[in-house]
């Protein structure tokens, strides 16, 4: 059964993935940009389901990237993709935007490569980060990948500095906001590919292993209620 993937962690990204062991893409659409989440998954969700010729009832599952990215556009996809997924019945999976990076950098970069480390924007002058090595003893047709340094927030100059990128491919677009600090493969990825995302997921599903939606935004959000005036006493 198709499988339809969301991703708000860089870009907002909807891709239709079709059945088989290599789950080919059926149709997909991207908006570049951190706004308007609400307004566009809808439209773009329907936009793929239709130009694949599949009605949302034939969907056998939904898959979201959870981050880490800012507060309110990852919420969106999460939202999205439990309420679709809730409304038709069908399990919702949840990946970690930066394994697809990885992932897709394992897979397209060579064999020579041991590690990557992923680095996007995380605003503030700082970068997510997490760096993975390639899953041994996976199916042929996915490459899958295993983290050796979780998720962090930190700024290029620290990352760049403590050794972290020793001996790795740095991929993702936080190579292309500081230069001075990272560099990367012009051909190497830059965003999730919710494709990717998929054929993850479903790799995890196969082998038994849960799959939260739980998002990664490992600090606060950037606005924040304003707090309680304090009661004045005479």
């Amino acid at each position: 059964m198709p499988v339809l993937a969301l991703d708000t962690s860089a870009d907002i990204a909807v891709t239709l993935v079709g059945d088989g062991e290599d789950h080919p893409v059926l149709a997909a659409r991207r908006v570049v940009g951190q706004r308007r989440h609400a307004e566009l998954l809808a439209p773009m969700i329907a936009e793929v389901l239709a130009e694949a010729g599949v009605d949302r009832r034939e969907l056998g599952a939904v898959v979201v990237g959870t981050g880490p990215a800012p507060f309110t556009g990852l919420r969106a996809g999460l939202v999205t993709a439990r309420t679709l997924a809730f409304a038709l019945g069908v399990p919702v999976h949840g990946v970690c935007s930066l394994d697809a990076i990885a992932a897709e950098a394992f897979a397209t970069q060579g064999q020579g490569v041991h590690e990557v480390v992923v680095v996007t924007d995380a605003r503030r002058r700082e970068v997510y980060t997490a760096r993975y090595r390639r899953r041994v003893g996976g199916p042929t047709t996915v490459v899958e990948v295993e983290q050796v340094a979780a998720p962090a927030v930190l700024t290029p100059l620290v990352l760049a500095a403590d050794g972290a990128l020793d001996a790795a491919l740095v991929v993702g677009a936080g190579v292309d906001l500081y230069p001075e600090h990272l560099t990367a493969r012009q051909d190497s990825p830059r965003v999730p590919d919710p494709a990717v995302l998929t054929r993850l997921a479903m790799a995890r599903v196969a082998r038994g292993e849960t799959s939260g939606t739980e998002p990664l935004y490992l600090r606060r959000p950037d606005v924040t209620p304003a707090a309680g005036r304090k009661r004045a006493t005479g």
